[in-house]
């Protein structure tokens, strides 16, 4: 394979993966752009929403990606209700530490109970095209990969379309901008922290039924997707929905190209960036910067 071609192989690659990691990272965008608090169960929630896909399939037939026409409907419900029984409390006063500490406890809750209800063992949903490809620009396409990018970037593009054009999507972005002017105007912030928790957790039914489709899932791997997705909302910059998509595509091209030119390095090289980010550009490499004068 000439090296041109492993370019292109190692882009595409990096391109589907990472828009996984966008779709994570735009629920923690929502999230921390009303409630101030890094989620660090979504990636608990995205296992949850992978062994609902999988169990699906496994009892019943559905296919993965009918499972998240069923899922999301059923997560905006539970994301309202785990918003109103765990954090409104910790909302109402402010209190992103307790925020922060519950959500915590809530992602080893979750890897615990899945563990003792499930085993630890890998699980993967193998449908007729779980390893089909096909040609497109002189080079192979996995179809399960493909149709995660998409399901992405739909997802993105309804998440921006909401926020910008819906009365509600513009009174959450008045309270991340500014909880207490919002307020000032009649705008309920519990309403609007309770609407787009929801939707944060919706994202993560999304990302869990594209991951079991794609990939094996185990009870522990939330960690880990809630750290990538951290990393992936910094590159792309806190509030910024595109961005976190951004974010998540450009960490899934640097894990690819990397482990490819230093194999075992891949996410070590990722962990590098983001601390070079968090450094150099805080604000994340997809916002721009107002100069005053």
């Amino acid at each position: 394979m000439s090296g041109l071609a492993i370019l292109a192989e190692l882009l595409v690659n990096g391109v589907l993966f990472g828009a996984m990691y966008g779709v994570a990272a735009i629920g923690l965008s929502l999230i921390f752009g009303t409630m101030g608090i890094i989620f660090l169960a979504q990636g608990a929630m995205i296992v949850l929403g992978g062994y609902a896909a999988y169990w699906a399939f496994r009892l019943l037939g559905v296919d993965p990606y009918v499972m998240l026409f069923l899922l999301l409907p059923g997560s905006l419900l539970v994301g309202s209700a785990m918003y109103q029984l765990l954090f409104r409390r910790a909302a109402a006063m402010q209190d992103k530490n307790t925020s922060l500490l519950i959500a915590v406890g809530l992602s080893f809750m979750l890897e615990s109970v899945m563990s003792l209800a499930w085993t630890p063992d890998p699980r993967s949903i193998t449908t007729g095209y779980s390893s089909g490809s096909f040609q497109f620009l002189g080079m192979n396409w996995s179809i399960t990969r493909t149709a995660g990018f998409f399901v992405a970037l739909v997802a993105t593009i309804g998440v921006t379309q909401f926020l910008r054009r819906t009365m509600i999507g513009k009174a959450v972005r008045a309270t991340s901008e500014d909880m207490t002017s919002a307020a000032l105007v009649g705008i309920p912030p519990h309403r609007v922290n309770m609407i787009a928790f929801a939707i944060g957790i919706a994202l993560a039914g999304i990302a869990g039924c594209t991951l079991a489709a794609t990939y094996t899932i185990d009870p522990y791997f939330g960690f880990l997707l809630s750290l990538k997705a951290l990393i992936a909302l910094a590159l792309g910059g806190l509030g910024h929905v595109g961005g976190a998509l951004a974010g998540g595509i450009l960490l899934g091209l640097i894990e690819s190209g990397s482990s490819y030119l230093l194999p075992g390095w891949g996410d070590a090289v990722g962990y590098a960036v983001f601390l070079l980010v968090l450094m150099f550009r805080p604000q994340g490499l997809f916002v721009r910067t107002v100069t005053k004068t």
